[in-house]
């Protein structure tokens, strides 16, 4: 796939999205939005990809949305405007939440703004310590509105949402770690190392598995616990069908014969 604003790479089931704006710091134009659409709709298809991983280009990871071609030149187009809006919240958002693959964002460096709806979106998120993140709106009389106050509420407490997004103030990736935005914060040097570990493992699971954790998680925050205890257990009769049963016949037997430790390692690990 060739984008003029990404850069989209596969090896061992991994795909790496780059967003590839650096002179721009990676800001979201409406044509990366666009592409960002295109791709992850071509790769939900793809059965060489197991795992998404976003990263950025160069020193940023994404300084949000491009102010002047996003709030300046779409001013006196509202169509335009609302549909690049549209798609700009819909990847971001419903995309990214529900994907059928696992998604990390491995934030290399800046990430400000409408990015943070980006680590949000993702399952999951590793940060080079030396990150910066930042919520600016603030700074230019604006608010962190549209997906950004929703990936707050989502992800932060109360007092670290607000405190941010009211002062404006930066803060590195071991912040982000602590106040849970990201999973783990690590070295720059190490930062790709450590995120394609993850990914590597995590491509390893059984898919089908996969995306049922990734449902039975994201559905149940909606759902009372009468609903979500009946989504999961039809989830699980779904499983047994699209897996013939594997986790039982499988998973399951496998253990009872001590072929291997489910809580030490992986079944598809003591198989290869």
């Amino acid at each position: 796939m060739q984008y003029e604003t990404l850069l989209v790479e596969v090896a061992n089931k991994v795909a790496t999205i780059t967003l590839n704006r650096p002179g721009k710091k990676n800001a979201m134009s409406p044509r990366l939005h666009e592409e960002m659409t295109h791709a992850l709709e071509a790769l939900r298809y793809d059965d060489n990809v197991a795992v998404i991983v976003i990263t950025g280009a160069g020193e940023s990871f994404c300084a949000g949305m491009d102010l002047k071609e996003f709030f300046t030149d779409l001013k006196g187009k509202p169509a335009e405007y609302d549909r690049i809006t549209r798609l700009a919240v819909e990847w971001r958002g419903r995309t990214l939440r529900y994907y059928p693959k696992p998604t990390i964002a491995m934030v290399n460096g800046f990430c400000f703004g409408g990015a943070f709806s980006i680590v949000e979106g993702c399952d999951l998120a590793i940060a080079a310590e030396e990150a910066t993140f930042g919520l600016s709106e603030i700074n230019f009389k604006l608010f962190p509105g549209g997906s950004v106050s929703k990936s707050l509420a989502n992800l932060l407490r109360p007092r670290d949402a607000l405190w941010y997004g009211m002062l404006g103030r930066p803060f590195d990736g071991r912040v982000a770690a602590q106040i849970g935005f990201v999973n783990i914060a690590v070295p720059l040097a190490r930062l790709r190392e450590e995120t394609m570990t993850v990914a590597r493992e995590i491509a390893s699971k059984d898919p089908l598995a996969l995306k049922a954790t990734k449902e039975g998680y994201r559905f149940s925050l909606e759902m009372s616990w009468d609903a979500s205890m009946s989504f999961t257990s039809a989830k699980e009769f779904e499983l047994v069908a699209r897996q013939n049963d594997a986790w039982r016949t499988e998973g399951i037997a496998d253990f009872l014969k001590g072929e291997y430790k489910p809580g030490l390692e992986s079944h598809d690990r003591k198989r290869a």
